[in-house]
């Protein structure tokens, strides 16, 4: 490759100035609006403070790294499952059923509740699908996902996109869970995503340690994952606080997004080193936990 076919023309070197600075405007305009709603809306504000509840048990989770080298794949394939169980409880307990709750409250019969929740599942999973189809990824175990784009991504920056969906959807159930339900509810939800955070950001940093990267960038990016959960806390309740119409709706996609996750990327990859066994087992005791969390202090 010749370097005038390095160098990028002036044209398009202001075509790509022009279209960063359109964006860095609209993500400062974002910031601001959610800056003032959480300073007008206390469920924003407590979304805010749930979702940095979550991303600080993910940088507590991280913290081994720095003085281990090695989880063993039993040990990894057994916390795996227990997170699946965890968000499996939460999505049924926390989201579906305060969902369908909040459908009959607005005038919906048992069919349409039931419909209606049905629906937003389906859209919840729907989206995530798609960010999983087109967002260029890469997981620990199942490798590369997603369109690739003709511009080189890190490897670095695939493993980041592909936390950030694992993340994503705790973020927003957080948010809508402080907005539309009983704070009791919201904080058991709050408190189960937090106790499954714990492992998931040690199993991101020692996979990160695994693959080369050092101690101190495992932890650090391991721990920055957890970031994800605040931002989305605080969109998801911004969005519920808006309208009461939109609950069912929230609650539902937050469920949808979840179960999306666990089917599709937790327990395939907590089933792939021939240890179902022990990830099953986790399973069990996350949602067990997470049930308990939700009937005793929901």
């Amino acid at each position: 490759m010749t370097t005038a076919n390095r160098t990028a023309s002036p044209g398009q070197v202001l075509r790509r100035t022009v279209g960063a600075a359109i964006a860095l405007l609209g993500l400062a305009v974002l910031g601001w609006q959610l800056w003032v709603r959480m300073a007008t809306d206390p469920v924003v504000l407590e979304a805010l403070i749930g979702g940095m509840m979550a991303a600080g048990a993910t940088a507590l989770g991280a913290v081994p790294v720095l003085f281990s080298q090695r989880l063993s794949d039993r040990v990894q394939d057994s916390l795996f499952g227990f997170g699946a169980g965890v968000m499996l409880a939460a999505s049924a307990f926390s989201l579906v059923v305060p969902g369908i709750e909040a459908a009959r409250l607005q005038g919906a019969g048992p069919w349409g509740a039931g419909l209606l929740m049905g629906a937003a599942i389906l859209l919840g999973a729907a989206l995530l699908l798609a960010m999983e189809r087109y967002l260029p990824h890469e997981h620990f175990i199942k490798g590369v996902e997603g369109k690739h784009s003709p511009l080189a991504v890190r490897r670095t920056w695939m493993f980041v996109f592909a936390i950030a969906l694992h993340n994503l959807p705790e973020g927003l159930a957080i948010g809508v869970a402080f907005a539309g339900t009983d704070p009791l509810r919201a904080s058991a939800l709050t408190t189960g995503i937090s106790i499954q955070d714990v492992p998931e950001g040690l199993v991101v940093a020692v996979a990160l340690l695994g693959i080369g990267y050092s101690k101190g960038f495992s932890f650090v990016l391991g721990a920055l994952t957890g970031l994800v959960e605040p931002i989305a806390a605080v969109i998801g309740a911004s969005v519920i606080s808006y309208s009461a119409m939109l609950l069912p709706w929230g609650l539902g996609f937050a469920a949808g997004a979840m179960l999306f996750v666990i089917s599709h990327e937790i327990i395939p990859e907590s089933h792939r080193k021939g240890h179902e066994v022990y990830a099953t087992c986790g399973l069990m005791v996350g949602f067990v936990i997470m049930m308990l969390l939700d009937t005793a202090l929901g």
